[in-house]
Order: structure tokens, then sequence, then C-alpha cells
């Protein structure tokens, strides 16, 4: 269960609980006033003042001296008040103690900016994998909703962070679902339990078609079975972390100038994947000689990727460019944005 509906029972319980406080007070109330017409005489405005006084336990004098019965009547009712003041009193230091109310606003306002969001992405796992991919999401501008069960992180996250969060198990269609799946552009899976990782991305291919799915692997040949459940992209730590420790002994100059640039803030000088969808006619089936973007712009393109997926490794300036096409920008931000422009209908 997640944060929000934690805090919605937990004060559908209370409510119910103090309803039931003055449904019982009330009815006391009731009794008290029939009580004192009956056993003391006393007219209608004097037994509900009795009845009053007598409840709150204020102590202001009796309209007239207690006959016996009248005094054993006073007495069982001030018990009866007396618990029922205990419970309902009880229940509002929870909601003041707990912070459950002011939680509850806080995660509802949080429900209400999800449910605003399109476009966004899902990060499934706040381990040290899932940590990693939000503060560079974050970084990048992304809008990003993070989902994770476990109640320590979910309190780290709250305590440490300002991230979008719903706490619940993402193999579940629901708790997907209010993470807005259906408006995602993409979600990253990385939990440490591959079979939860398959579940998760199962759940979401089959909640939205078009999403993007990068998940995580850890054993041999899950990558196989992740792909076919739907992941767009499999990614392996371990393998791509020895990889790494063996380009390091015999390219290490290489390896950390990508680090260098793949690492950078947004502000710095960073590679980028543009779109071409939405290139000017005019520019439409040109080459990237006669587009000029080096000169106009500053950046410059390193990479193409095709309409069928292929790719060109530094293109040549006659390479033919065409809506279709995603290109591949190395450039400082500013560049990298005239760029956009340069290309762009917008």
């Amino acid at each position: 269960m997640n944060q929000l509906n934690k805090s919605e029972k937990f004060i559908s319980d209370n409510i119910h609980g103090i309803l039931v406080a003055f449904g019982i007070l009330i009815g006391i109330s009731v009794i008290g006033v029939i009580g004192y017409i009956l056993i003391e005489g006393f007219n209608l405005i004097d037994a509900i003042y009795m009845t009053i006084i007598t409840i709150a336990t204020v102590g202001f004098r009796e309209v007239a001296p207690l006959s016996p019965g009248g005094k054993i009547f006073t007495i069982v009712l001030i018990i009866m008040s007396f618990g029922v003041f205990a419970y309902v009193l009880s229940n509002f230091t929870r909601f003041i103690v707990n912070g459950v109310l002011k939680n509850y606003f806080k995660y509802s306002k949080m429900k209400k900016r999800i449910n605003a969001l399109s476009e966004h992405v899902i990060v499934v796992g706040y381990g040290r994998n899932g940590k990693q991919t939000m503060e560079e999401l974050t970084a990048h501008g992304e809008q990003v909703v993070l989902i994770e069960r476990k109640d320590e992180l979910i309190e780290q996250i709250d305590n440490d962070t300002d991230y979008l969060f719903i706490q619940g198990d993402a193999t579940q269609d629901e708790i997907l679902s209010l993470a807005g799946i259906d408006r995602a552009k993409s979600l990253i899976t990385a939990l440490p339990v591959d079979a939860d990782n398959l579940f998760v991305v199962l759940s979401a291919r089959g909640l939205n078609s078009k999403i993007k799915i990068i998940s995580r692997a850890s054993e041999e040949h899950a990558d196989i079975k992740l792909k076919r459940a739907g992941a767009d992209n499999v990614i392996m730590p371990a393998k791509t972390g020895g990889q790494r420790m063996a380009k390091l002994v015999t390219q290490p100059d290489v390896v950390e100038f990508l680090d260098h640039v793949l690492l950078q803030t947004v502000n710095e000088t960073s590679i980028e994947e543009v779109s071409c969808e939405n290139l000017l006619s005019k520019m439409d089936n040109k080459t990237i000689q006669q587009l000029n973007i080096r000169k106009d712009s500053g950046a410059n393109i390193i990479g193409l990727r095709r309409k069928d997926g292929s790719y060109l490794v530094n293109p040549k300036p006659d390479t033919i460019i065409s809506c279709d096409d995603k290109i591949l920008v190395l450039g400082e931000k500013q560049q990298i944005q005239n760029m956009k422009d340069l290309l762009s209908k917008a």
C-alpha cells in the first residue's frame, strides 16, 4: 500500500471513530435530558443545562438539589461521557502527534502533480543503480516519478530529496497506473532481482505498448528473457563494469575522456540525441555540409541513427539527413540548443 493510501485509510478510520464517538455523545446527551426530566422533573431548558454541565464536567451549580436517584444518574452520566471524551481526544492526538493529516495533504498534492505529468520517466527501485539514474535524469531536467517499496528507502527519499515518488510494488498494475504509465515516455526498472524486473516489464508493456522500457539484469541470459517480455534495452552492470575495468587498462584516456563528456552537467559540454522529425522542409534530405550546422550553431554531429536502427559514426560531410533520422551531437548546452532551433520548425 502506498503512502497516500495509508494516510487516506488512517484518516478514514479515525474520522469514522470520531463520528461514532460524537454519535454516542449525542445519544448520552439525549439520555441525560430525558433522565433529568423523568427523575428530577426538570423542564426542558433545565434538563439540557444539567446534561451539558454534567457531561462537560465543568462543575457549575446545579439547577436544584438532586435527589439520591438524580445523584446516581449524574454519576453514571459523568463516567459515560468521560470515556467518550477520552476516546475523541485520543483520536485527535494521534492526528497531531503522528502527523498523518499533514502527510495526507502532502501526498495528496504529490498525487495531483503526478497525475498532471505526461511524457515523463518512471524509475523503479532506489538501490545504487536507481539512485544514480534519478540523479542523472533530474540533472538533465527530466520529469521523473520514482516507485519504491521499502519503508526505509521511502523515508530516505522523503527526507533527503524532492523527488515525486509512490510507495508500492511496481509489479502490480495499480502502482504503475498511479505513476502514470499510460502517459509516460520511458520506464527504467532497476530492481536487484531479475524476476521482479521481468514482472515489471511485462506489466508495463501490457499497460503501454509504445513506452520505451530499459531494465537492469544480474544473471546470465536474463537479458534475453527481459527482451522477450518487452524490454527495449537491458543493462547488465556486472558485465559493463568488467568491460570498463578492462578498457581502463587498454584504453584509459579514451574511457576517461568519454566519462568527462558523458558525466558533465547540462551546462557544460555533453553529447545529446536530437530528433530530426521536425526538420524544416528546406533542410530535409540535405547533406551535413549543406546544412552548415557546425558554423551556424557551434555543435558537432558525431553520429547518426537511421530509421532502420543502423548507426553512422562520424558521418562524412556528404551524408544526407532526413526527418526520419536522429543525430548525436557534441557541444555545450547553448550550442546544442542553437542547433535545435536551426533544424526545428519550432
